[in-house]
């Protein structure tokens, strides 16, 4: 059975930083791109970033790039988001996600992903 379990979100002040972990199981791990999607509230869910395990490739949005850092374990089966000078717009539930397709590279497209986490809440005060 494949799950995905987010943890590390929280309260922080603008310009502070926090550490998402996305720990997989299921699955090969290294197969799979993971990605991170997140929500606001009366928003449609957004891609953030996403990491191709197997060649490292990474994709960031426009709202997060040079602020965010995405990274996986896979000796863990874990990935992880870095997110340093946080804004308020960040305010969000983030989301981590499993790719569709094996060996296919990353993708900021939700429907590029089939399995999701519950969300961990990170919520940026100003």
């Amino acid at each position: 059975e494949v799950q995905l379990v987010e943890s590390g979100g929280g309260l922080v002040q603008a310009g502070g930083s926090l550490r998402l972990s996305c720990a997989a199981s299921g699955f090969t791990f290294d197969d799979y791109a993971i990605g991170w999607f997140r929500q606001a509230p009366g928003k449609e869910r957004e891609g953030v970033s996403c990491i191709s395990s197997s060649d490292g490739v990474t994709s960031y949005s426009d709202p997060v790039k040079g602020r965010f850092t995405i990274s996986s374990d896979v000796a863990k089966s874990t990935g992880y988001l870095q997110m340093n000078s946080l804004k308020p717009e960040d305010t969000a539930v983030y989301y981590c996600a499993k790719a569709r397709y094996p060996n296919w590279g990353c993708s900021l497209y939700a429907s590029q992903y089939d399995f999701w986490g519950q969300g961990t809440q990170v919520t940026v005060s100003s």
